[in-house]
């Protein structure tokens, strides 16, 4: 038996997905009607094998994008992306789940239910035990060093001679 089709809401999502990234011209590129900038709270970030995985954690917030696609494209993106995300309905060995959460968009605060592929739970109880987490929640900067770490342009000056 066929599982039902799920509602067409949009996609958050906040690695390779996003734009710009590597899998956004091969998967939603061409597709999409709208990409805006938005949060999800109440999860946080561990980075991969080159992309991240979302686990839900209270307190926590992840940056991504909400994807809305064309409608006449949407089975045909919901059956690859759950494809590209290792998701099987009701199978826990999946490496991600798709799961309706409400995220916010930036633009204008307000909040809109959508699909949020969140690490499986063997990955998620991996990731708990030993996974790098990615600190502000936004992969896209994971590599980027903080303000505070970056190198200033020119050394700094000498300490000022102390006067007795």
């Amino acid at each position: 038996m066929t599982p039902p089709t799920p509602a067409p809401l949009p996609f958050f999502v906040y690695g390779t997905l996003r734009s710009g990234e590597g899998n956004h011209g091969v998967f939603l590129r061409g597709r999409i009607r709208s990409a805006e900038p938005a949060r999800l709270a109440g999860a946080v970030l561990y980075d991969g094998p080159g992309y991240p995985y979302a686990v839900e954690e209270p307190g926590g917030v992840v940056r991504g994008e909400l994807m809305t696609v064309l409608p006449e494209k949407y089975g045909e993106v919901l059956t690859s992306l759950d494809r590209l995300e290792g998701h099987v309905p009701g199978d826990p060995r999946s490496l991600y789940e798709r799961v309706e959460r409400e995220v916010v968009r930036e633009s204008d605060g307000a909040a809109v239910r959508a699909w949020v592929y969140f690490a499986g739970p063997s990955v998620t109880a991996r990731l708990r035990a030993a996974g790098r987490l990615i600190e502000g929640g936004d992969w896209t900067l994971r590599n980027r060093p903080s303000p505070a770490a970056r190198p200033l342009p020119f050394p700094p000056p000498p300490p000022a001679p102390r006067t007795p």
